[in-house]
């Protein structure tokens, strides 16, 4: 019998449908010759510094630094996650062969081969290795499987990363807060978001250091166009008003006029970051948000793999290129030019088999799906219109620089004409928020005339804030601030944290409270501050040092490092911290609690008066267990319910608003504790106001039953009546032209 184990019981569905295993059994499915399980995410953990020892279990400076002998890991102590790791093992032992159909990455890899490690399996090991969870796609890796031997190098860097994260979280997360922590306050310190924290702070600190001074600056306009002085600022004002002044009265003449035509390539696909950047500056989401959306969007087929790094494709998907784009529905007038205009093009800015690692870009599947929220939507509108464009020809421009003169000063305009749009046809309704293109009026050299000099008053200004896309981007260069397509694809093998990590690094900061968000800007509050200018020791907050670890982890991927060497490195690191904190002088902290302001306090601190009138006491709130890991407390935030034992990786939520719909505390909880909640009235779906009920699904994941009557009088054309389908509700009216559909269930 061959054992299938993937990371969700969802993609466990697709696969054993695809399979042929279609009996359900308790925590698998099973048939022709398959058993097919799964995971929810991480089963196993690194062990907890008092299962090594009991010296380890209390926090005392004396005992650090922890380092084991001998790394171990062990189930997560939860009720599911070890009935299900039982089950596992039991399929493991009695198993031929084991097919690992976990996320093809390092954190999938890693996931899978600490069941397997921890089951003491036996048998050999194929490896699922594909780039989209279409049944074309997944019926192609089954009949390509690869040994798992070959992913071996892939998993020690995994694991580094992991062991590196406790060595260096466990430690210096102890050894500041029993330094420098007050009233039993935790300071988080960690590989990559103590450095990211620094990244702002140090910014912060810069602008607020900021003294600006003022210069001047002189334009004159001819012809409706701007001229500015080629002489820049002046740093004085007498110098700038004697310029105005012999300027003032005479005419402008125009000198050399130089037109260069040149070439704008198409903007490169995506990779997470660059996607999570598009989707902050344009809609303002999170990087968090755009990563759950674009996750979203993978597992309903519709893209593929989201958590890479390249921006770009393999040679070999140039021949499905063709089906893709033919596939693609509502993109029609984009994409038949394509598809009529003779051969495809095939850029080397778009081809290239050398700069593919696991995976390509992300691009659409050519699948579609009409049940895509209101974000998915957009972020896959964004995906599908970065893949057409890659097809069009390059858009031509003519660059113009107009010399002049007034006297004896020398003035200077420039603008662009795009001469033929090519790719930017595709983008042509929407707006640039970059655009700085000027079309300029025809000019001759020789031509004078008067003009309007103007003396501007200025003064430098600091730097910006970081903005979430901003702050992506330095991650992504490790603090270097580069435009360059080109020189950023050489720094992010110095980037700190991966494109998957980096959202989850940016909420733990906000979770922690080390920094707020106002409108798009980061702040750092005083605490984030405080710990920044409290760490000495320059490993723990650079950025470009943290980036060189990263680099490491990868030259381990790749076979260039031994792990061994790098372990060693890591421990003299944390040893040294260890005895630098330890001998240094305590500081006090500004310290923010990680939760909400308790009831009963004002927003200053302060305890609310009480009166004096006696009152009934009020009922205690109700604990609600997360149906997820069955071991934490849904605890309400500002947007959301979430489990308390999200510190442990469980990442359960319930917003409070689903579908355009405000659910009250009651409806949330019935839904947490039931699975399901009463019918709900008022949902949005694709502009229409819906009814039905909440579920949730085997993977805890909301899914919205619709409630409609059959019958009933379309609300789309008002003319046909409603039917139900096989999955959907429709509309008699289609044959006319009404879409009017509304699946029985909407993720």
């Amino acid at each position: 019998m061959k054992l299938c184990i993937a990371e969700k019981p969802s993609v466990a569905r697709e696969i054993a449908q695809i399979l042929g295993a279609k009996s359900r059994r308790d925590g698998y499915f099973e048939g022709s010759g398959y058993q097919v399980s799964w995971t929810f995410g991480h089963l196993c953990t690194l062990k907890e510094p008092n299962d090594y020892t009991d010296r380890w279990k209390y926090w005392n400076l004396r005992e650090l630094p922890m380092i084991p002998p001998r790394f171990g890991i062990k189930v997560i102590d939860d009720a599911g996650v070890k009935k299900q790791f039982a089950i596992l093992q039991s399929l493991i032992e009695k198993a031929d062969e084991i097919i690992n159909c976990g996320d093809a990455g390092q954190e999938g890899e890693l996931i899978q081969r600490w069941v397997l490690a921890k089951a003491q399996n036996k048998a050999p090991v194929k490896r699922l290795w594909i780039s989209s969870l279409t049944e074309e796609a997944i019926r192609e890796g089954f009949e390509k499987l690869l040994p798992g031997e070959e992913f071996d190098k892939l998993y020690e860097a995994g694991s580094a990363r992991a062991i590196g994260d406790w060595l260096l979280g466990m430690n210096a997360t102890r050894l500041y807060t029993l330094k420098y922590g007050q009233n039993k306050q935790v300071l988080s310190i960690g590989r990559v978001q103590t450095p990211t924290l620094a990244m702002i702070v140090e910014r912060q600190l810069e602008i607020e250091n900021f003294k600006p001074e003022p210069y001047w600056e002189i334009k004159t306009t001819y012809r409706e166009t701007v001229f500015s002085s080629t002489t820049g600022r002046f740093q004085k004002p007498e110098d700038a008003q004697t310029v105005l002044e012999e300027i003032s009265g005479i005419d402008l003449y125009i000198g050399n006029i130089e037109t260069k035509n040149s070439n704008e390539h198409p903007p490169r696909l995506f990779d997470l970051t660059s996607l999570q950047i598009e989707c902050n500056r344009k809609f303002n989401l999170s990087a968090d948000e755009t990563l759950r959306t674009i996750q979203s969007l993978y597992e309903k087929k519709v893209t593929t793999y989201p958590r890479v790094d390249t921006t770009f494709l393999s040679d070999d998907i140039y021949k499905k290129v063709p089906g893709t784009l033919k596939n693609l529905k509502g993109f029609e007038n984009l994409t038949q030019p394509i598809l009529d205009g003779g051969k495809i093009r095939k850029s080397a800015k778009v081809f290239d088999n050398k700069k593919i690692t696991d995976h390509h870009a992300i691009i659409p599947t050519g699948q579609n799906r009409i049940d895509l929220t209101d974000n998915e939507r957009k972020v896959f509108d964004l995906v599908a219109k970065r893949f057409i464009a890659v097809f069009y020809p390059d858009c031509q421009v003519a660059n113009t620089s107009i010399e002049a003169s007034i006297g004896p000063h020398p003035f200077k305009a420039t603008g662009k004409q795009i001469l033929k749009p090519g790719w930017r046809s595709v983008f042509q309704n929407e707006k640039d928020d970059n655009s700085e293109d000027r079309i300029l009026p025809a000019f001759t050299t020789g031509e004078h005339g008067p003009h309007q000099p103007e003396l501007q008053e200025k003064q430098t200004q600091p730097p910006q804030y970081f903005t979430e896309a901003t702050l992506l981007r330095a991650m992504e260069t490790a603090g270097k601030n580069m435009d360059d397509e080109e020189l950023r694809d050489l720094m992010k093998e110095n980037g700190i944290g991966r494109p998957s990590t980096r959202a989850n690094i940016i909420e733990t900061l906000f979770r922690r409270r080390y920094i707020r968000k106002e409108r798009k800007r980061l702040v750092a509050t005083p605490t984030g501050v405080d710990l920044i200018l409290s760490i000495e020791n320059e490993l723990l907050k650079s950025a470009e040092l943290t980036g060189q670890w990263e680099r490491k982890l990868r030259q381990i991927e790749s076979g260039e490092l031994e792990i061994g060497r790098f372990m060693d490195e890591l421990k003299t690191m944390v040893m040294e911290v260890v005895t630098q904190v330890k001998t240094s002088p305590k500081k006090e902290i500004a310290l923010l609690e990680d939760e909400p302001e308790e009831k009963g306090k004002t927003k200053s601190g302060e305890p609310k008066t009480q009166k004096t009138t006696a009152k009934a006491p009020k009922k205690e709130e109700e604990e609600i267990i997360c149906p997820r890991c069955g071991k934490g407390k849904l605890l309400k935030g500002k947007s959301a319910w979430g489990c308390s034992e999200w510190k442990d990786g469980c990442r359960f939520t319930i917003p409070f608003v689903v579908h355009e719909k405000k659910l009250t505390d009651k409806q949330i909880s019935t839904l947490a504790t039931k699975k399901k909640s009463p019918s709900i009235k008022g949902f949005s779906y694709h502009d229409l106001k819906i009814d039905g009920k909440l579920m949730l699904n085997d993977d805890c994941e909301i899914v919205l039953q619709a409630e409609i009557k059959d019958d009933s009088t379309c609300p789309k054309c008002n003319i046909g009546k409603i039917v139900k389908g096989k999955t959907a509700y429709g509309c008699t009216n289609f044959k006319a032209g009404c879409d009017f559909r509304v699946p029985f269930e909407i993720g």
